[in-house]
């Protein structure tokens, strides 16, 4: 007599979130939220968070943390941290008129990529990271 042998159900397997996910904005830039708790704040951006999806914005979504010192000449207290925010609730401001803008690639004949306005047409200039 055969033993039984159970075999796995083929199912097809389930889309995969990407590693990294394109965004339009860079460290350094200056935003606007135009969504959410913080609608109209405007900052720039402290960090980028490609695999979430998220940015670090400076005077926005701050939010306080209990710190206990670790070594004993560490103070402990409360303090103020930026948390991040979802990219999709931020845009890019405009370099001509500084109202919020979406963005479009254009890349130029040596191959380099740049960022256009499309509300001036304006090429948005990259921030030098230091």
């Amino acid at each position: 007599m055969k033993p039984l042998v159970y075999k796995k159900s083929r199912r097809a397997p389930e889309p995969r979130e990407p590693e990294r996910h394109k965004l339009h904005i860079t460290k350094g830039d200056t935003v606007r939220v135009i969504s959410g708790e913080h609608r109209g704040k405007e900052g720039k951006v402290l960090r980028v968070f490609p695999k979430e999806f998220r940015v670090e914005v400076e005077g926005v979504n701050v939010v306080k943390k209990h710190k206990r010192a670790t070594n004993p000449n560490e103070e402990s207290g409360i303090i103020e941290l930026t948390a991040p925010i979802a990219a999709s609730k931020v845009m890019l401001l405009d370099p001509k008129s500084g109202e919020p803008t979406r963005v479009r690639r254009r890349a130029d004949k040596d191959g380099t990529v740049q960022r256009i306005a499309v509300k001036s047409g304006q090429p948005i200039p990259r921030v030098k990271a230091k």
